[in-house]
């Protein structure tokens, strides 16, 4: 949610809490989506990533590129920029995210399972990226089992007006730019970014070599205004146009997909001191058409009232509590569907001591078809001597199945949600200027499992329907990362992921068990600096449907890039992405972009 109140709320608590128990604490960086209400980093008991949006845009292509170099984090993608990009946390796939731009929720509701598509989703825009591990429910309900995302746009930091413009070209004749603009007061804040992206792209399908051209426009809007010290108001509005050039699964050469969407979110916030409150409402609309396709026409609508509230029982304890009521709806040539859901939801937070902080969270959600679930999370962070931190959290999970696996020809009205427990135990060494060390180990299990039957007939289709299908589904691994500046000029930094993701003895399919990432900072003079980073996947297996000699397997990609400052406010940079030009695929049957130059420009005012 946006929680622009209720985040100088919160650290105001927490110093209040600090100075009395004399034991001065500094707050640090804030994390916004590991409990209802802000909390300093050090002090969540939740595995959160936190990505600054300047990483994104000068380093990568598309925010799914970034993200992949977290800990616990892979992607699939089915072809170059614009393609179906799908991003899993912790083996688990993309149907069990939950993501929010701004406070809304865009997930999409028309979709064969509710996610976020992340493969034409790019940086424009993107000021801090919260990729929350561990299942959610408790906080975001449903298809939070495997975590959440939680992205921020362009907010100005100074007083007055402010903005910057970007600017980028590079390989398969692709073209971006952005225009950021805000205004700060005392009182009110405004931001505005627009992007535009165009690319002759690549071939999606190996079987082919015609390119996938992409175009898209995209826009963000923020604002929000202190009416008399007590009341806040605000809103948020995204909204993107992109046409891809598709393959069609029917054809050798071309078809196209267009896809529109548009969300808002309106908020008031109430702060009478010790209690705050904050009431709002969001809308989210995606349009896809595909005139090729088996299925032409898809919409999904979801619409979400919200009342969350905060009061400081005491300087050491916080609680929180909130209801929402949401309604979704899809539409397609053939199929229609809708549900609504009830949610009423609890988080207590408590510092039991300088050194240890509490929390407990409950919800539970009655949805108008298959009826209540109840969701919780525990989780603790413990600092025994300054600079580590030791986190513990257990979670409960569920997602409901998707309006196309219950209404489209291949659903089942009848399915009902599936549920999940996670618990992950980890450990936190800072070592101040010099960099961190970090290792966390998790465990999820998923059951009453939906996947798709060949034998199921309760659809009646002929061909198989969506199925509670028996069985355990299991992911645990270790997580480790970690940086250290070697100089004051050069920083090494790394990740590495173990997952062993399985469902009753089978793997799942496109989930490397190993991941590893190692990069390299410098800094060569006062203006000039450049990076180096190379991610090797081993150990992936393909989905049952790849074409006989597809190229899902173990890959190394190397990536170089270099900025120069030309004055405070001005900036150039040039990156190489795939430097040895490796040949790999993430999803069977999908080519991956090849050896890719791009150089760009920055510029604040």
């Amino acid at each position: 949610m946006t929680r622009t109140l209720l985040l100088a709320t919160t650290a105001a608590i927490l110093a209040t809490a600090a100075q009395a128990q004399d034991a001065p604490v500094d707050l640090g960086t804030l994390v916004l989506s590991g409990s209802l209400s802000p909390v300093a980093e050090g002090r969540t008991g939740a595995s959160v990533e936190i990505v600054d949006g300047d990483v994104v845009e000068e380093r990568d292509g598309r925010v799914l590129d970034t993200l992949v170099r977290l800990p616990g984090v892979n992607a699939t993608s089915n072809g170059g920029l614009g393609t179906l990009g799908s991003l899993q946390l912790r083996g688990l796939p993309a149907r069990y995210v939950a993501t929010r731009i701004d406070g809304i929720d865009v997930s999409d509701p028309s979709g064969t399972q509710i996610d976020f598509n992340f493969g034409n989703f790019l940086g424009a825009g993107v000021d801090r990226i919260e990729v929350l591990k561990g299942s959610q429910s408790a906080l975001y309900g449903s298809e939070a089992i495997g975590g959440v995302v939680d992205i921020t746009s362009f907010r100005p930091e100074r007083l007055g007006f402010s903005g910057e413009v970007r600017g980028e070209a590079g390989s398969f004749e692709t073209y971006s730019g952005s225009l950021s603009l805000g205004y700060l007061t005392d009182r009110s804040e405004v931001a505005l970014t627009y992007g535009q992206v165009k690319s002759e792209g690549i071939s999606a399908r190996s079987s082919d070599n015609e390119k996938d051209g992409f175009e898209q426009s995209s826009l963000s809007f923020t604002v929000a205004h202190d009416l008399s010290g007590v009341l806040t108001v605000g809103g948020a509005l995204l909204y993107s146009d992109s046409e891809l050039e598709l393959d069609d699964s029917r054809t050798v050469s071309t078809g196209e997909s267009f896809s529109d969407q548009i969300g808002g979110r309106v908020y008031a916030q109430l702060d009478t001191g010790i209690v705050s409150h904050e009431l709002s409402l969001s809308a989210y609309e995606i349009d896809r058409r595909f005139p090729t396709g088996f299925v032409q026409n898809f919409e999904g609508q979801r619409r979400t009232i919200a009342y969350l509230g905060s009061v400081a029982l005491d300087p050491a304890s916080t609680l929180n509590v909130g209801l929402d009521y949401t309604e979704e709806e899809t539409e397609t040539d053939s199929t229609t569907g809708s549900e609504e859901n009830a949610s009423v939801f609890a988080e207590a937070l408590h510092a039991l001591t300088d050194r240890i902080d509490l929390s407990a969270a409950v919800r539970y959600d009655d949805n108008s078809d298959f009826g209540g679930e109840a969701t919780s999370r525990l989780a603790a962070a413990w600092r025994p001597v300054d600079d580590w931190t030791l986190r513990a959290s257990l979670g409960t999970g569920y997602r409901a199945p998707s309006l196309f696996e219950r209404f489209s020809a291949y659903g089942d009205p009848a399915l009902q949600p599936e549920t999940s427990r996670s618990a992950e135990i980890g450990v936190e060494r800072q070592f101040g200027a010099a960099g961190f060390v970090k290792a966390t180990a998790f465990y999820t299990e998923i059951e009453d499992l939906i996947d798709f039957d060949g034998a199921a007939t309760a659809c009646g289709s002929g061909f198989g329907c969506y199925n509670q299908v028996p069985g355990t589904t299991t992911s645990r691994g270790v997580e480790l990362s970690g940086e250290a500046v070697l100089t004051e000029r050069v920083a090494l930094y790394g990740a590495y992921t173990y997952t062993d993701a399985e469902t009753e003895g089978g793997r799942l399919t496109r989930t490397p068990r190993h991941d590893l990432v190692v990069g390299l900072d410098a800094e060569f003079t006062q203006a000039l600096s450049g990076h180096v980073d190379v991610r090797h996947v081993a150990d992936i297996e393909a989905s049952p449907f790849a074409p006989a000699g597809n190229l899902v397997g173990d890959y190394t990609l190397v990536g170089v890039g270099a900025s120069y400052g030309v004055t405070p406010d001005v900036e150039l940079y040039v990156r190489v992405e795939n430097l040895f030009d490796e040949d790999y695929e993430t999803a069977g049957g999908y080519n991956q972009p090849g050896r890719a130059a791009y150089i760009g420009a920055r510029a604040a005012f």
